[in-house]
């Protein structure tokens, strides 16, 4: 490549034969040493989450990229985006004009990679397991839609909904709809550790310190058949501390591509190089920020006391501040990008306005200055977290209608605190398990909400979802869409702040670093290769 900065749009796809003319990953080379990549996302075995890679638990954007490379689902997102395509199914699709029936069919001679075959009775199992299940993680939410799993014969499973979901293709996509075992995972109990075993395009062997894993080998499945093409035979995910230490081992060659999470000092280093031996990538993403509550506690509990939060925060300044070009204003749940998005946020309170806050306080009879902890996690979104909650604490402070303290915990502890209802305000990202607009809605306002939030609103629940989910022209669910995201500026149980760009830096020598990440920031390990 001529520049060392690659910039991709969201049409990625139309890019194909410009990226392959200047090393795309079908230029790869199979073969040789393990292609090395960096991460500093940290997996982590507690008393509170014994079982971060079974699929019926994970729920975050590292372990599901854990997952992704080694257990296989019925659907994939494909490359560049889009709908998505049958992966370990030779085909699904609705089979009755409600949405409701949804019937596949797997592929022939399907085998998990010691060699069992795989049937369409361990796909139910599979499904049936998360649903049964139900872990605090809230993933099993995703299959929410499901009233019963049907086989017929070894290689036909039919899924009956209990309502009409367009976005259920999408959902079969998910590692919550991973294939796995049933002599490898008990059908009531979480397989606790690092052990992975399915029919992906990988399997894996996980290096473990002090209930950490540190480092994953993924070795090519001989047994795989799908619709993925490996284009190496090893690739290994080594796991830093920060991102400091993993930019000094890309810089000394020992690792050949690093991705989340980077520092904005990073990317803005790299985005300016124009020389040397690595290349960084930038492409769309689909990564949110936001501030969310406990819409029970005494601290948050009024509704004016959120608005007025909202009514304060400055996303131009955060991000000024803190990202730079690597974000943008988010003014709803959903993305700027994303088909159904509205600027609700903005068209309720328009520019920070310490006046107009105010107001809301006096007229809810709120005594001021409300005290308020913002709490955030030290490691689990990048070390850039800090500064952008010291932000936020200075702006809501300069207000004089607030006094707000802000403390950091670390993922594993975080987590199950937030979980447990500990905290009054925190903050949270979100990595879409799709790229639809009911992914940022369904987990955040529906039963069974992975934030455990204790916020319920009927309409949204009882009407609007089920309405938006019926049109599977997802323009058309854009009236219902909308009007969600307005009950939710109104209400704020969750603040949106911004959505970010994501980014790779590989080495000279590293193909396919341009596909090794969707919009969703799935990560695609088979793209990558070595060669010119």
């Amino acid at each position: 490549m001529n520049r060392k900065t690659l910039v991709l749009p969201a049409i990625v796809g139309l890019l194909g034969p410009l990226l392959a003319a200047c090393g795309g990953s079908d230029s790869g080379s199979k073969g040789g040493d393990a292609i090395v990549v960096g991460t500093t996302d940290r997996f982590t075995a507690s008393s509170d989450a014994p079982a971060p890679l079974d699929p019926a638990y994970a729920y975050d954007v590292g372990t599901w990229n854990i997952l992704r490379q080694t257990v296989q689902t019925l659907m994939v997102q494909p490359r560049g985006d889009g709908e998505p395509e049958p992966e370990a199914a030779e085909k699904c699709g609705f089979s009755d004009t409600g949405n409701e029936r949804y019937a596949c069919t797997l592929r022939k001679d399907l085998k998990f990679s010691n060699g069992d075959p795989v049937t369409a009775q361990d796909v139910k199992f599979s499904i049936d397991r998360a649903r049964n299940i139900k872990a605090d993680s809230g993933v099993f939410a995703l299959l929410s839609t499901i009233d019963t799993v049907e086989t017929q014969g070894d290689r036909e499973v039919i899924f009956h909904l209990k309502t009409a979901d367009a976005t259920f293709p999408f959902k079969l996509s998910t590692p919550v709809a991973g294939i796995v075992n049933p002599d490898d995972y008990e059908k009531g109990k979480l397989r606790d550790g690092f052990q992975v075993d399915g029919s992906g395009p990988y399997t894996i062997e996980s290096e473990v310190k002090n209930n950490e894993l540190v480092n994953a080998v993924y070795t090519k499945n001989p047994n795989y058949k799908g619709l993925l093409t490996p284009k190496n035979d090893k690739v290994e995910l080594r796991s830093f501390e920060d991102a400091d230490a993993m930019g000094t081992a890309l810089e000394k060659g020992d690792i050949d591509l690093m991705t989340r999470s980077m520092t904005p000092a990073q990317i803005q280093k790299l985005s300016k190089n124009s020389t040397g031996s690595v290349d960084l990538v930038e492409m769309p993403g689909l990564e949110i920020r936001y501030l969310a509550f406990n819409t029970d506690a005494t601290s948050v509990k009024t509704r004016a006391v959120r608005q007025a939060m909202a009514q304060v925060v400055n996303r131009g300044e955060l991000i000024d501040k803190v990202y730079g070009t690597q974000a943008q204003p988010l003014f709803s749940l959903v993305p700027a990008t994303i088909t159904g998005h509205s600027n609700s946020f903005f068209n309720k309170y328009g520019d920070p306005s310490t006046t107009k806050a105010k107001s809301l306080l006096n007229k809810a009879s709120i005594t001021t200055p409300v005290k308020l902890t913002l709490h955030y996690t030290t490691d689990h979104y990048g070390t850039a977290t800090k500064s952008e909650f010291e932000v936020l604490k200075k702006q809501l402070n300069a207000s004089g209608l607030f006094q707000v303290d802000i403390k950091g915990e670390a993922w594993d502890k975080f987590r199950p605190a937030e979980q447990a209802g500990k905290y009054d305000v925190y903050g949270m990202g979100w990595f879409p398990d799709f790229p639809d607009a009911d992914n940022y809605i369904a987990p955040f306002l529906d039963k069974d909400n992975f934030l455990g939030s204790p916020y319920t609103n009927n309409q949204i629940i009882g009407t609007l979802i089920p309405e938006s989910r019926r049109e599977a022209d997802r323009l058309t669910a854009s009236k219902s869409l909308s009007e969600i995201q307005d009950i939710v500026a109104d209400d704020v149980p969750v603040l949106p702040l911004w959505q970010g760009k994501q980014y790779i830096a590989a080495r000279d020598d590293i193909t396919g670093a341009e596909w090794a990440l969707n919009s969703s920031s799935t990560l695609q390990l088979w793209e990558l290769g070595r060669g010119l």
